[in-house]
């Protein structure tokens, strides 16, 4: 168990289970991107080392850039997206796999897409490595899923309750 704040929270998923998610998710897109150098989207603040870990893994030439959002407040989501900081440089023709820590709601999903479809980006492509398919509202394609959770509040590996947790190395769920 560990506390943050006012929250009581238990182990959910591994460090090893992590890994291994993040491992697939680079070995499909190594098969997929074989033949050009896409630009990996971070999202932060959350992506940071779903983004780390996923470049440890992916073996062809890319890019890197981040975009910083929000949409959560303590534990509840706001159901509104606000971009922070965004992208400096020419993303037209380009292909682009925008890297989530989670995606519940799908809101900054979608957000996102509107965003780079301005940036007429060639191929936009979703990876995620945390995926909660009850709470997703969108008729948006995810391309790349680490692991399929409930509709829980959960936290670590770069997931945070009011700016604790990120660095924790596995999940941890609201007890």
């Amino acid at each position: 168990m560990i506390h943050l704040n006012d929250k009581t929270f238990e182990p959910f998923i591994s460090a090893e289970e992590i890994d291994f998610a993040i491992a697939n998710m680079a070995k499909q897109m190594d098969d997929d991107f074989f033949d050009e150098v896409p630009v990996f989207v971070g999202i932060l603040n959350g992506s940071f080392m779903v983004l780390s870990d996923l470049m440890k893994h992916y073996r062809g030439m890319c890019e890197v850039s981040f975009v910083k959002m929000a949409s959560y407040e303590g534990t509840q989501s706001t159901n509104e997206v606000k971009q922070l900081i965004g992208i400096n440089q020419n993303l037209e023709g380009r292909t682009v796999v925008v890297v989530e820590d989670i995606v519940d709601t799908g809101n900054t999903i979608e957000e996102l897409k509107a965003i780079f479809k301005q940036q007429k980006v060639k191929h936009l492509k979703i990876a995620t490595l945390f995926f909660k398919p009850e709470a997703f509202k969108k008729d948006i394609k995810i391309d790349y899923v680490g692991i399929r959770i409930p509709n829980k509040f959960i936290v670590g590996f770069g997931l945070d309750y009011d700016g604790l947790g990120r660095n924790l190395p596995e999940v941890y769920q609201l007890k």
